[in-house]
């Protein structure tokens, strides 16, 4: 177990590591669904008259992309703490040619560098597990959400399925280290994913962490036979 400094020292120097390889490792990872869980993820958002969102932890904006793809006409804002992985998003926004608008800026998902009330909807995906503290970076979400707006949260989940669980478990905790280590020979990386995983909670009990934030309405709902799940809710 780290202390939460140590954590977050952990975390960055990890994912600043990875980033030649982040995004091929995630398509492995899902099996080829992770960029349709962050299309379904931008689905949840509404924008009923404000065109601001954030996309808080946004790595190498996969998310931030389809978000701005969904909704031409926002403003959206891609936020890590990875330069690296900022870095790698400006660069294919700009791979793109699409001429997609995205600002991109450093910041700690804990202490979130907007005023209250500044976005419409906040996003993040895959966040949740690297924090050192859940409930702060919800209620961090939930500070600069306008009032009604969503806050949508991807994260990996632990699944249920008897059977399946113990596959799932197995694939993440011998396939997934061997295939990081085979391709970014970053081994310790890959090695963390399952950790952190086996230590995370669930998806009710994400439920009851956004609650306690000061959100509402919460609802969730389980994708990949459990391994997922994509957590929906307003702010006061």
């Amino acid at each position: 177990m780290f202390a939460p400094e140590e954590k977050a020292s952990y975390v960055q120097k990890t994912f600043d590591a990875i980033v030649p390889h982040y995004d091929l490792m995630n398509r492995i990872m899902s099996v080829g669904q992770d960029e349709a869980w962050r299309r379904l993820t931008a689905r949840q958002i509404e924008l009923q008259g404000g065109k601001r969102v954030l996309d808080v932890a946004a790595g190498t904006a996969d998310l931030s992309m389809a978000i701005a793809k969904r909704f031409p006409d926002a403003m959206v804002y891609a936020l890590d703490f990875s330069l690296p992985m900022l870095m790698r998003g400006q660069e294919k926004v700009t791979e793109s040619g699409a001429g997609i608008p995205i600002h991109f800026l450093a910041g700690d998902a804990l202490r979130l560098p907007f005023p209250d009330n500044t976005f419409d909807a906040v996003t993040s995906a895959f966040l949740m597990r690297n924090v050192t503290d859940i409930e702060k970076a919800f209620a961090e979400m939930a500070r600069v959400t306008v009032p009604g707006g969503r806050v949508i949260c991807l994260e990996i989940s632990k699944p249920t399925l008897p059977v399946f669980r113990d596959l799932f478990w197995w694939y993440f905790t011998t396939i997934v280290p061997a295939v990081g280590r085979l391709i970014s020979r970053h081994t310790e990386a890959y090695t963390y994913l399952p950790e952190s995983l086996a230590r995370f909670i669930g998806a009710d009990e994400l439920k009851e962490r956004m609650e306690n934030a000061g959100l509402r309405d919460v609802t969730y709902r389980r994708l990949m036979l459990g391994t997922m799940a994509l957590h929906v809710g307003q702010t006061q």
